[in-house]
């Protein structure tokens, strides 16, 4: 598992891994080019291929929203595309709330700013049918339906403000899988002829009798595939339909008379994805996802690697949790399509369950965390440090007679690794009836249990327990030994969608099943490293629960549990900590929780426009956060030694 070389990427723009279509980092390999990003230099951002999902739009998602566009908008608006009708209405509420439109000084005094702004977004509905059953063997979506978001060109930076703080928006691969479809219909007439003239077989996916793939044919087929994709046109408009609940399915509906069509478009691209990434066919997303709520309750017991998905599926369920709390099942896990999805979602069903007051944002967390709770309901305290004197403040607000919802932190917390009293804090949750929601994307079960203080628990999966930075995910469970866990479960059923796209599914599944054997080496990894920065005298500080309220970690340790993967570093000046990152032979760019190392200027790229905000409570403008991956520690020892070499400003 441990690698012998370093992931190193410098081409910028690149995603991260190389030549991932779905990766969810982009090599940002230099100090100035987070600065350059961060200001919307056209140097970097023309030569950005992807980026972290939330913040940069997938070309996938971008084309779909273009024939979107030409169906629906007018000359001078845009889009965006949501999985479910409740999302779009979300944006377009979040939009008349927050949009002030262009002309808004010039109405007449008889037109409101909010009568104004609750006209300028609209809702459209497209259906795409995928092809029958007896022409292609998957579980993906018969039909396939998207909500269209409408509204100004110049309310677009408004609208993908609510795409990034929520992670409602649709997954990279579900566009994919639409666009193939669309493209389908419009290639049937192209490749009929030649379909017939090669006379190529029809064979069953995964079975043994499966024809050999050759590189030349696999060359060829691909060929054929981006010349049909080169010759759509605008005409693919006539597949998709307006809402009104008039949808024309002689419209949509695309007919195969050969499966040898079919073969073509979907057998190619899921053979090399497939049997190059590790993955079942989608026929079995929905045991994938079983598996995942299983995995994520701790019900699983031990893994092998080499197990079929059918084989883990089949296994018998643990009796009692790893997590510590009884009755704990994988009925209580939802799954969702990012971590943000699920920060998001736990909040509003909370919202939906009690009646509206202000939450507690406890301690520094991710930025978009804090603007959850600031944008969508009463508003937030937030109480930045999470320290003690914090808790104090906390308990005073609510002797006073001020009444709270929920409190929210994170365990560590992101950049700056302290660890809540989660203990103080659930009994003032206790007594004065809120609810504690913890996201424990950096701690994870496997070195911390934190479940049986919290009523509700949060995780980005795209992080550690995927690790191969192709996939998202987010993960919410419920603590059934909680005051309130009936009310939620009661409301849950009313409000959750399960959004989490088939074949993101698959690849998660997949991805997960070692989590545990990496994180306990990414563990080893990080405390080395860790112990090299802290004794160097170049290095301002690391925070690293080890170093950073350790007291209150340790308590929640899990044996054999470690301190996790991440940590972040200052320097003595913002020049020594430009130095020691352009030096760094690894991979950087955002995200975390990968199985390479990954780093980062956090602050730089979280809070530029903030950042004597963010100084204010710790997290200086030289920060590099790292997240450590399943490298040969020999080697890690010696790239981040050659790094501190490189600081000639102390």
């Amino acid at each position: 598992m441990p690698s012998t070389q370093l992931f190193t990427i410098n081409e910028l723009g690149c995603s991260i891994p190389a030549n991932t279509p779905h990766a969810v980092s982009v090599t940002l390999p230099t100090w100035q080019d987070n600065v350059d990003y961060e200001e919307g230099r056209e140097r970097v951002l023309s030569k950005m291929v992807n980026g972290y999902p939330r913040f940069f739009i997938h070309n996938l998602i971008k084309k779909l929203m273009s024939h979107c566009e030409q169906k629906f908008a007018k000359s001078m608006e845009s889009c965006l595309l949501f999985p479910s009708r409740k999302a779009a209405q979300r944006c377009r509420d979040f939009l008349r709330k927050y949009y002030t439109p262009l002309d808004a000084l010039s109405l007449s005094a008889s037109t409101s700013i909010s009568k104004a702004s609750s006209t300028i977004a609209r809702l459209a509905e497209i259906t795409v049918l995928a092809p029958t059953a007896e022409h292609v063997e998957s579980s993906l979506p018969n039909a396939v339906t998207l909500y269209v978001v409408i509204f100004p060109k110049d309310a677009f930076p408004v609208a993908k403000l609510y795409w990034q703080h929520t992670g409602d928006g649709i997954s990279s691969r579900q566009a994919e899988y639409v666009l193939r479809l669309l493209q389908a219909k419009q290639a049937e007439e192209q490749t009929q002829e030649k379909l017939m003239n090669r006379k190529i077989s029809p064979r069953k996916r995964y079975s043994n009798s499966r024809s050999p793939v050759t590189m030349a044919s696999l060359t060829n087929t691909n060929n054929d595939i981006n010349n049909i994709n080169n010759n759509i046109t605008n005409n693919i408009d006539n597949s998709i339909t307006d809402n009104n609940n008039n949808i024309n399915s002689s419209n949509i509906d695309i007919n195969y008379n050969k499966k040898e069509l079919t073969e073509l478009l979907f057998e190619v691209d899921s053979y090399v994805e497939e049997r190059y990434g590790r993955n079942l066919s989608v026929e079995f997303a929905e045991k994938a996802k079983i598996i995942l709520k299983r995995r994520i309750a701790g019900v699983l017991g031990v893994e092998s690697n080499e197990e079929d998905l059918q084989s883990v599926a089949s296994k018998s369920i643990e009796g009692i949790s790893e997590r510590e709390v009884t009755e704990l099942t994988e009925d209580d896990v939802y799954l969702f399509p990012s971590g943000m999805s699920s920060i998001f979602i736990a909040h509003q069903i909370i919202l939906a369950a009690f009646p509206p007051k202000k939450s507690v944002c406890f301690g520094f967390v991710y930025a978009d965390t804090l603007k959850v709770l600031e944008k969508f309901g009463p508003g937030c305290h937030f109480f930045g440090h999470g320290s003690s004197t914090d808790i104090d403040a906390l308990e005073n607000l609510l002797a006073s007679g001020e009444r709270i919802l929920c409190l929210l932190c994170e365990f560590p917390s992101n950049p700056l690794l302290k660890s809540p009293d989660l203990k103080r804090l659930r009994a003032l949750a206790d007594k004065y009836d809120f609810l504690i929601i913890v996201d424990e994307t950096i701690g994870n079960f496997v070195n911390v249990s934190v479940l049986a203080w919290a009523d509700l628990i949060v995780s980005s999966l795209t992080k550690i327990f995927s690790g191969d930075s192709n996939v998202m995910g987010g993960g919410l469970m419920l603590n059934p030994q909680r005051r309130h866990y009936l009310k939620l479960k009661e409301t849950l059923k009313v409000e959750y969608e399960d959004l989490f796209w088939a074949e993101d599914a698959i690849f998660l599944e997949r991805n997960s099943r070692t989590f545990r054997e990496r994180i306990l080496k990414i563990n080893e990894n990080a405390e080395i490293l860790c112990d090299l920065l802290n004794n160097n005298s170049k290095v301002k500080k690391v925070y690293y629960p080890k170093f950073v309220s350790s007291e209150i970690y340790v308590q929640y340790m899990r044996r054999n549990g470690g301190y996790g993967g991440l940590f972040s570093i200052t320097f003595h000046s913002e020049l020594a900590s430009a130095q020691f990152f352009d030096a760094l032979p690894i991979a950087k760019g955002p995200s975390l929780g990968t199985n390479f190392t990954l780093a980062c200027p956090y602050t730089i790229l979280a809070h530029y426009t903030e950042l004597d905000w963010a100084a204010g409570f710790g997290v200086e403008k030289g920060l590099v956060r790292v997240s450590v991956g399943l490298e040969d520690k020999e080697i890690l020892l010696a790239a981040f030694q050659t790094s501190l070499d490189a600081i000639t400003d102390n």
